[in-house]
Order: C-alpha cells, then structure tokens, then sequence
C-alpha cells in the first residue's frame, strides 16, 4: 500500500505539470491570459454573430476575442508559415476588428494579437493606424462605386480563383 504522503505529493506533482501544460499550450495558441467571451472557430461550437458597426459599414469576426480587466483583444490566427513580419493586410484586418470591438463594447482596445504558426504579433491599436484604416475604408468606398474597375495585378493565380472570371474581359487565364 502507498503511504498517504507519497500519494498526496504524487497528485501535487501531477497538478502542477497539467498547469504548466496548460499555460505552455495557452502561449503556443497565441492567446492573452483572460477569458475568451467570443469565438469563430467551429472547435469550440457554434460560431458567434458577426461585429458590426452600421455607420461604417463595416462587419467582422475576429478569431478570440479576449476579456482581460477591462479590456476586450481581438485575435486573429493566420495560417501562413515564415513571416518575417506581420503582412499590412492583416494588421489592417485586425485593427478593423479593434474598431469593431470599440463600437461593439464602448472600450477602444489598446492592442490586437496577431498570431502566425511560428511567431505571434501584438499590434498596437494606435489612432495613427485607425486614421489608416478609415482612409482605406473610405478609398474602397470610392471604388466600389466605379462603373468600370481594371485589373490590378499580373498573377495569373490571382485570376483562377477570382469571383468574376467569367465575365471579366482583362482575366490572364
């Protein structure tokens, strides 16, 4: 028979290695400490409604979003492997959420976390980069009420997978 001590120091130990698993695979995620209050992945159940923000016209659903204190981080998972940094179209991905969250919860969120398979990025949510981002969401405005729109790029890629093959007249393939 094993002596109560041994087996209460045994249980302890345990308990102390699925807290440091716990934590290790927390960071791996790419996830603050905090409580996750939303979700868009499908692993943890049915997907939450959509951020929206009618005055912008602008809709999102960030990854996790994150209760921490008082504040509420959008996180964002990409799947691409070796960036040597953050790519622009998803800081400005991510800071929308971080307007959407402000509008959403009436709290401006300080940061966002961007988080790749092999690197995680917080990105500031600075008034630098808001003024950014409604300067875009204004100029897709403006385009998107364009009669006629050319091609932007030379990436045959591109034009497979393109919505509009079918009717477009400047396709490369």
């Amino acid at each position: 028979m094993i002596p109560l001590f041994t087996l209460a120091s045994l249980v302890a130990l345990l308990g102390l290695v699925l807290l440091w698993l716990s934590a290790r695979k927390r960071r791996a995620s790419g996830l603050p400490g905090g409580r996750i209050i939303y979700s868009d992945t499908r692993q943890w159940g049915s997907v939450e409604k959509p951020l929206f923000d009618g005055a912008l016209g602008l809709t999102g659903k960030p990854d996790y979003l994150v209760e921490s204190g008082k504040q509420f981080i959008p996180v964002e998972v990409k799947s691409t492997r070796g960036v040597t940094g953050p790519l622009d179209a998803h800081i400005y991905q991510l800071a929308a959420y971080c307007l959407l969250v402000k509008h959403a919860y009436g709290i401006r969120p300080d940061y966002g976390i961007l988080h790749y398979p092999d690197r995680t990025y917080q990105i500031d949510f600075t008034p630098a980069l808001e003024a950014d981002l409604l300067a875009i969401l204004d100029e897709m405005r403006v385009q998107d009420r364009r009669k006629e729109v050319e091609r932007s790029h030379q990436s045959e890629a591109r034009c497979r997978g393109c919505g509009f093959r079918n009717q477009c007249d400047q396709r490369l393939v």
